[in-house]
């Protein structure tokens, strides 16, 4: 295949990863960004909806860098990290480390939103699928026995349904430092996606839900997911890293790197691979890559059977907990 043909194929075929419903009626290409199932249409907060004053972020992954002469980031430890393997023990709702308090002051500094969060991740961290539905409102949830996270749905208002800039479908760890792929609508010359999402949103958290396609870069993945762990720090966001369902690179090494991340640079870890290794064929479709869908109602034992909905409540309940570990 000659060079000129061969760098549109690769680009067809890293989005072609991207989301796709089981239980959801509405099946969409692989290719586009997903829509809700039937019944559950809304327009999305999109950016333009978010009128915070936007500040400058970091332009570099530096931990060194003061930006607005701030008190200085954290600096990013370096510790004993996990085995191999020992990921798999660890429970799906991290316990939260002193650090998240030092990043998250930081960024209280300077100037973020202490009561929002990113997306940062490909089309399963868009709002049709990822918690969009708790800024539509009660009758699009029913949360049962979990009633405690009321205040928590309530308190991030506008960050559930919002689409961040840092989130497309096919989106790998590479992408979201790659300026090509931001949102020219609403970013700078030459600003990345992660760069724009932070500028604009200023968040507080953001949920980092990358690994699946980057099946196709493992040499570069921890590299790059060390930059996003960074570049979140200096600018005052704790990054909430998440484990994936599924094992597309077929000895969960994207998982184990994700969690020896989080151990070592003192983040949340949400592992939510362990929260659907119960479900049926581990919450995913036969394709082992896409999640089951199912509705966010979490006293419905049907519905908890689903790969989205323990995705969601498992999402709520590690915003809560990191919430809860630095509010006052």
């Amino acid at each position: 295949m000659k060079r000129a043909t061969l760098i549109p194929f690769m680009l067809l075929l890293l989005f072609a990863m991207g989301c796709n419903p089981s239980s959801s009626p509405a099946v969409v290409e692989a290719t586009q960004d997903p829509t809700p199932p039937p019944e559950a249409t809304y327009t999305a907060i999109a950016s333009p909806a978010i009128t915070a004053t936007a500040r400058p972020v970091a332009s570099s992954p530096s931990p060194q860098s003061n930006v607005t002469g701030a008190t200085p980031a954290p600096t990013p430890t370096r510790k004993a990290t996990l085995s191999p393997e020992a990921w798999r023990e660890l429970p799906v709702i991290p316990v939260v480390s002193a650090r998240v308090n030092e990043i998250f002051k930081h960024g209280v500094e300077l100037g973020n939103n202490p009561r929002a969060f990113s997306k940062v991740g490909d089309c399963g961290s868009t709002p049709a699928w990822f918690l969009g539905d708790f800024d539509r409102g009660p009758r699009y949830y029913q949360l049962g026995e979990y009633q405690h996270l009321e205040d928590v749905i309530q308190a991030f208002q506008g960050s559930y349904a919002r689409t961040s800039l840092a989130a497309k479908s096919g989106f790998n760890a590479s992408s979201v430092f790659t300026a090509l792929w931001a949102n020219r609508s609403y970013c700078q010359s030459n600003e990345t996606p992660l760069a724009c999402e932070y500028r604009l949103h200023q968040p507080s958290f953001a949920f980092i839900t990358l690994g699946t396609n980057d099946v196709w870069h493992l040499d570069t993945f921890e590299p790059q997911m060390r930059r996003i762990i960074e570049f979140s720090i200096e600018n005052g966001v704790v990054p909430i890293l998440s484990t994936k369902a599924d094992d597309e690179e077929g000895d969960g090494s994207i998982n184990a790197t994700i969690a020896r991340l989080a151990d070592e640079y003192e983040v949340p870890l949400w592992n939510y691979w362990a929260a659907v290794q119960p479900l049926p064929d581990q919450g995913l479709q036969e394709d082992g890559a896409h999640i089951t869908w199912g509705p966010n109602r979490f006293d419905d034992p049907q519905a908890m059977e689903k790969g989205w909905t323990v995705r969601n409540l498992t999402a709520l309940q590690v915003l809560d907990v990191v919430w809860s570990a630095v509010k006052e």
